[in-house]
C-alpha cells in the first residue's frame, strides 16, 4: 500500500476508519464510518477478493461516502458507513469469520450498523448477529435486493417519462450489465413492462437464465458499452462510466443499480453535454437501505414499498432542478444530500 488513509483521494473527512484483523478466522476487514450527523452510520458489508489492500481502502471510502449521500436523499434518520472483507466470497466464508466481524462491530458500540452487500447474504448476517445487535437484513424477509430492484425500476420509469416523454417502457431497449440479485430482478421488472433486454455478466449460468426466462439477448462483457439502446443499466461493480467507455455509449439514459458508477465526478457533466440523462446511482438504488433501515428501527414493514416508490418523485425533482440550473444531475443530487446532512 503506497498511501495512507488521510492522503487517499477518496478520503472525505471520514469520522472513523477501522482496520480489523482476527487471525483465528482469517478475517481482514475495513470498517468506514463517513458521517453520523443524521444518526448511526448504516451500510452493507462487501466481501471481495481485492487485488490489493489499497483497492479495498479505495472501495470502502467511496462506498461509505456514497451511503451518507444515499441515506440523506432517501430521507432516512441514519448516517453513512460501509465495510469490506478482503477475501473470496466463493471459497473463504466461515461462520467464525462473520462472528469475528460481529465482534468488531460490537466494539464500535452502535456507531455503524451493517447488512448484506455484494458477496454476502442473509445467512452471513445471521452469523454476525451472534456477536452483535448492530446488524440488519436478517431472516427470510431480510434480503433487501428486491427493494433495490424496485427502486431502480421506479427510477427508470421516472427517467423515461422525463427524458423520453413516454409513459410506457414497451419496446424500449435496455443494455443491462450484471445479473446478480438486484440486476436480475430489475431485468425481470423491465421485461414485464415490455422492454427488450440485452445483457451481460461473467456468470454463464445467470446469462442462460436471463436468456431462457426473460428472452434476453446475451453479449460479451466488454461489448455492452457498444450496444445501441435507450437505457444503459449498470448493475455490477462501480466506475463503469469512465474515459474508456464514455465515447462508446449509444444510449439516452443511464439508470442502474451499481454504486459509484461515475469513475470521476466530472463524468456527470460529460454525460449532460452528450444529452444522456444520468440517474444518480445513490438515489435510484436506495431501495435496499430503506428496507434495512425500516427493519433495524422496527418501523412498519408495510410502509417500505411506499417509501421506495417515492424514489421516482425525488428523481424527477432532481432532473428538473438540474435542468433549471444548468448542472449535471449528479451535482444536483449531491447538493440535495448535503443540504440534509451537513452542519
Amino acid at each position: 500500500m503506497t498511501a495512507f488513509v488521510f492522503s487517499e483521494p477518496n478520503f472525505d473527512n471520514h469520522e472513523q476508519v477501522v482496520f480489523v484483523s482476527e487471525p483465528k478466522s482469517g478475517l481482514k476487514a475495513i470498517l468506514a464510518v463517513h458521517n453520523t450527523n443524521l444518526g448511526p452510520a448504516m451500510g452493507g458489508c462487501r466481501m471481495w477478493n481485492y487485488a490489493s489492500e489499497a483497492d479495498a481502502v479505495t472501495d470502502v471510502l467511496r462506498l461509505s461516502r456514497g451511503m451518507t449521500y444515499k441515506n440523506a436523499v432517501a430521507g432516512l434518520p441514519i448516517g453513512g458507513g460501509k465495510s469490506v472483507i478482503i477475501a473470496n466470497p466463493k471459497t473463504d466464508k466461515t461462520p467464525a469469520l462473520f462472528e469475528a466481524l460481529g465482534e468488531a462491530l460490537e466494539r464500535l458500540g452502535g456507531r455503524y450498523v451493517t447488512a448484506e452487500d455484494v458477496g454476502t447474504n442473509t445467512d452471513d448476517m445471521a452469523h454476525v448477529a451472534r456477536k452483535t445487535r448492530h446488524v440488519a437484513g436478517l431472516g427470510e424477509t431480510g434480503d433487501p435486493s428486491p427493494f433495490t430492484a424496485l427502486g431502480c425500476f421506479v427510477g427508470a420509469q421516472a427517467a423515461v417519462k422525463y427524458h423520453l416523454k413516454r409513459d410506457s417502457m414497451e419496446g424500449l431497449v435496455v443494455a443491462l450489465q450484471g445479473l446478480g440479485n438486484v440486476g436480475f430482478d430489475y431485468a425481470r421488472r423491465l421485461r414485464q413492462a415490455g422492454a427488450r433486454l440485452i445483457v451481460t455478466d461473467i456468470d454463464q449460468a445467470a446469462l442462460e437464465r436471463a436468456r431462457t426466462e426473460l428472452g434476453a439477448e446475451v453479449v460479451p462483457v466488454d461489448s455492452i458499452y457498444d450496444v445501441e439502446a435507450d437505457i444503459y443499466a449498470p448493475c455490477a461493480l462501480g466506475a463503469t462510466l469512465n474515459p474508456n467507455t464514455l465515447g462508446r455509449l449509444k444510449v439516452k439514459i443511464v439508470a442502474g443499480g451499481a454504486n459509484n458508477q461515475l469513475a470521476t465526478a466530472d463524468i456527470g457533466e460529460f454525460l449532460r453535454q452528450k444529452g444522456i440523462l444520468y440517474v444518480p446511482d445513490f438515489v435510484i438504488n436506495a431501495g435496499g437501505i430503506i428496507k434495512v433501515c425500516y427493519e433495524h428501527l422496527k418501523k412498519p414493514e408495510n410502509e417500505v414499498e411506499a417509501h421506495v416508490r417515492r424514489i421516482g418523485d425525488t428523481l424527477t425533482e432532481i432532473f428538473e432542478r438540474a435542468a433549471r440550473e444548468g448542472v449535471a444531475t449528479s451535482v444536483e443530487a449531491d447538493r440535495v444530500a448535503e443540504l440534509r446532512f451537513k452542519r
